[in-house]
């Protein structure tokens, strides 16, 4: 593993967290997302962030990890700039599928960047339910790689679900 984590230290409480620079860096984001992608066995997921520029750079590594796991070809539905409750809204519309929220806190020399994942049904992903398994996952360099370009998912920009949210 290139550039590896504490992942005891940053998957932890619910959620993925650490100081950028530090303790995270923007690969983490794609470790994250192609593992949720497998645990949760998604084809198809929704993915905002706080409109940060970290946030956004994460984002953008996430939603990259997200489509290159393994065989599952997950479409990911890129909302951009959105609120958690924007996110469960879209999560829903697309018929209840998982989601993630990146965001930020700090100041702009060193930030704590943070990624919720959600399951399908709108909840927080915690240690039983699925988080236990990425940071293992991630932990023994177990992250998935697509298998080809045929299992490859998408990114679509959907700006057009927060609409009614």
């Amino acid at each position: 593993m290139l550039k590896p984590i504490d992942t005891v230290a940053v998957i932890r409480d619910d959620r993925v967290a650490g100081a950028f620079p530090g303790e995270m860096h923007e690969g983490v984001a794609w470790w994250v997302a192609a593992c949720f992608v497998v645990v949760s066995q998604a084809r198809q997921m929704t993915v905002a962030h706080d409109g940060n520029p970290a946030a956004e750079a994460f984002h953008r590594r996430f939603c990259r990890g997200a489509i290159n796991a393994q065989h599952f070809g997950c479409q990911v539905a890129d909302l951009g700039q959105a609120d958690e409750a924007q996110l469960i809204h879209a999560m829903a519309a697309l018929g209840e599928v998982p989601g993630a929220l990146l965001s930020t806190a700090g100041d702009g020399s060193r930030q704590t960047v943070t990624i919720r994942l959600y399951n399908a049904g709108g909840q927080p992903l915690t240690e039983e339910t699925g988080l236990g398994k990425v940071r293992a996952m991630i932990a023994t360099d177990r992250v998935p790689i697509p298998v080809n370009d045929q299992a490859k998912g998408r990114i679509t920009a959907r700006r057009d679900l927060l609409e009614d949210a």
